[in-house]
């Protein structure tokens, strides 16, 4: 599989916690900024990574002649590509988060319009339901799959 090098990326190693200074608004501009650029460096590691795999696949794709090799090339591609597959979601995800940003309606609950915070939205920049509506939905769905 194929190896991310070890830079220093922004999102994932060097991330700088928003700082709010008194009296700030939530999701001034500032703010949002601060959101902007993390989720644009989410979004180009993503890319990153899918170019990385290509590269891979491309350069590792071998006609072996016994069968089990195969299979276990066939199985390792067959998991980079769901992979692949669940981070072209999350980039989906990303721009319309982006937009969300745009309008001036990011930050907000999307179940009871309170704020979602700050550390959260850092913690999980895509979030749409405060942490509270967040945990209600998931004991309703746990409760729905037993």
């Amino acid at each position: 599989m194929p190896k991310k090098n070890d830079n220093q990326s922004l999102l994932t190693r060097a991330f700088v916690p928003y700082k709010e200074t008194k009296g700030e608004e939530y999701m001034s501009e500032k703010m949002r900024a601060h959101f902007v650029n993390i989720l644009n460096t989410w979004k180009q590691e993503l890319r990153e990574e899918v170019d990385r795999t290509v590269n891979y696949m491309k350069d590792e794709a071998a006609n072996f002649p016994d069968p089990a090799d195969r299979a276990s090339q066939e199985e390792e591609f067959s998991i980079e590509l769901r992979t692949r597959d669940r981070e072209r979601k999350l980039i989906k995800k990303i721009d319309e988060t982006l937009q969300l940003i745009e309008d001036e309606d990011y930050g907000w609950c999307d179940a009871c319009g309170v704020e979602i915070g700050l550390r959260r939205l850092e913690a999980r920049p895509t979030a749409t339901l405060c942490i509270d509506c967040k945990t209600l939905a998931e004991i309703k769905e746990k409760q729905m799959s037993s």
